[in-house]
């Protein structure tokens, strides 16, 4: 009797718990920037994503705190900054156990008795052979996605229990689906940023990018079909964003507006229709967020702020950092004001071109931008963001007056006390937030020249299937990617 009294006391204590819980749906697209109708995209069709929109809130300066996928995904799955956590190179070779306090937020919740899972977002019926089996984590720390969620479908949960589901859009990471065909209108309407060049391929290729964000908004489309045909729309905070800025040459990688910058939309209870939020957000916010929500504690450690059921924390620096990408050994740390992006480049000896395997593979832009660099067909923005020798030390974007931050304004004698008053502010956060990645890779990383030589290996596969050549030259993959992209008059390349 005395057990069967303590079990109907902990089954009415989990349900008090319980009654009125909110659910909590993350929706993470691959590699985004805010190319979406709602942010102003023309050229671009989401009808669903403008819907969400239109029915929650638009965040129009949310950041992630790594240019890249396991960077970026660890801090936000933690609410901290991947540098304090020691978890800043991108795809650690031998990711390590969290160490203590750290605990991801799904671990957090599902202790709460939130039911927690993760899924690769579902697909149109044509497109069903492209979901990936394993829905995306990518963490640099050990985990086991088999403990730390169960299963990959919310609507297993138990009866009245809350639930906390993650579904991953693989798009618009590369590769991007090549179009057999192209709308004229709205190839023609494409805005290349100024610090690329005028250029077919350039055009054809930002062309596949847009069409890989409109499959993005028809999973979100079937994702919110499947909540608001369950029932439980209304009563749950759903959030979409991107782990990062869209996959181009100055975007993924780097700290630059376009690297950092994410479309973040919130809808759910007591989130105002059709508002907007000009306030800085960090990705690492999100954690924080769910638990308030939660009516759970938040961890000490935790860097992030809530930014949701309460009083906005009012902030006038986000931080960002950018290690190790893949074989590209690098350092640069950012701060992100409310009017300007200061960028610190700890290793100004490396060029833009500082080699990266994935980049070399499956951009057509980086071979491009060196033909046309040796052919003097770059302007002055074009060839000061390709450095092709080193980069400046210090950069600074004034985002009033340059809101794509493409023009470095640090060495303007008008603006040396704007740089030194960053300069200080981002020290300060070095040391504060204890940065670990003084130290380049962590001491359980294989050396970085194994590791180049593992990813140059992986480069000369790619081009020996594509070419038969391993080392394929810039204009024999120009070539390549002209061919693929319809730009020659043999057929595309399948």
């Amino acid at each position: 009797m005395k057990f069967v009294l303590t079990g109907l006391f902990l089954f009415a204590f989990c349900s008090a718990i319980h009654a009125g819980a909110p659910n909590f749906v993350w929706i993470i697209a691959d590699d985004m920037s805010p190319d979406i109708g709602a942010y102003g995209l023309k050229e671009v069709s989401t009808p669903n994503l403008d819907k969400l929109a239109a029915e929650g809130r638009r965040y129009t300066r949310a950041y992630a705190t790594a240019p890249v996928c396991s960077s970026s995904r660890s801090a936000f799955i933690l609410g901290c900054y991947q540098t304090t956590t020691g978890l800043y190179p991108h795809d650690t070779e031998k990711p390590q156990p969290l160490p203590a306090p750290y605990q991801p937020l799904p671990e957090l919740l599902r202790k709460a008795g939130w039911f927690v899972t993760n899924a690769s977002a579902p697909v149109p019926a044509a497109h069903q052979g492209r979901v990936p089996k394993v829905a995306k984590t990518h963490y640099n720390f050990a985990h086991d996605s088999a403990q730390m969620y169960e299963g990959n479908d919310w609507r297993k949960r138990k009866t009245g229990q809350p639930f906390f589901a993650q579904f991953q859009v693989s798009e618009p990471h590369r590769p991007f689906p090549i179009p057999t065909q192209y709308d004229e209108a709205k190839l023609r309407a494409i805005q290349i940023p100024p610090n690329y060049p005028e250029h077919p391929l350039i055009r054809r290729d930002w062309y596949a990018y847009q069409r890989s964000v409109e499959m993005v908004d028809q999973r979100v489309g079937l994702i919110l079909e499947q909540l608001k045909a369950e029932g439980v729309l209304d009563n749950t905070v759903v959030m979409f964003f991107a782990d990062h800025g869209r996959p181009m040459p100055w975007g993924k990688q780097w700290l630059s507006v376009e690297g950092l910058q994410v479309p973040l939309i919130v809808r759910g209870p007591q989130i105002l229709a059709g508002s907007v939020e000009e306030r800085l957000v960090s990705l690492i916010d999100l954690a924080p967020s769910m638990l308030q929500l939660a009516d759970r504690p938040i961890p000490a450690w935790m860097e992030g702020k809530a930014v949701l059921g309460g009083d906005f924390p009012e902030r006038s620096m986000l931080f960002a950092a950018r290690d190790r990408c893949g074989d590209a050994m690098d350092r640069i740390r950012a701060v992100i004001g409310t009017d300007a992006l200061f960028v610190q480049n700890f290793h100004p000896e490396l060029s833009r071109l500082n080699w990266s395997g994935y980049k070399e593979s499956s951009y057509p832009g980086m071979p491009l931008l060196r033909r046309l660099q040796q052919a003097g067909k770059l302007d002055a923005l074009q060839t000061e963001w390709l450095a092709p020798e080193r980069r400046e030390p210090q950069e600074l974007y004034d985002l009033k007056t340059d809101p794509l931050g493409v023009r470095n304004i640090a060495k303007a004698p008008q603006e040396a006390a704007r740089v030194t008053a960053m300069q200080t502010t981002l020290e300060t956060w070095i040391q504060s937030s204890r940065d670990q990645g003084a130290h380049e890779d962590p001491p359980t990383e294989p050396p970085l020249t194994e590791i180049q030589k593992e990813k140059r290996m992986e480069y000369q596969r790619v081009w020996k299937t594509r070419l038969k050549k391993a080392e394929p030259s810039d204009a024999e993959r120009v070539a390549w990617w002209e061919k693929s992209y319809g730009l020659s008059s043999d057929q595309p390349v399948p």
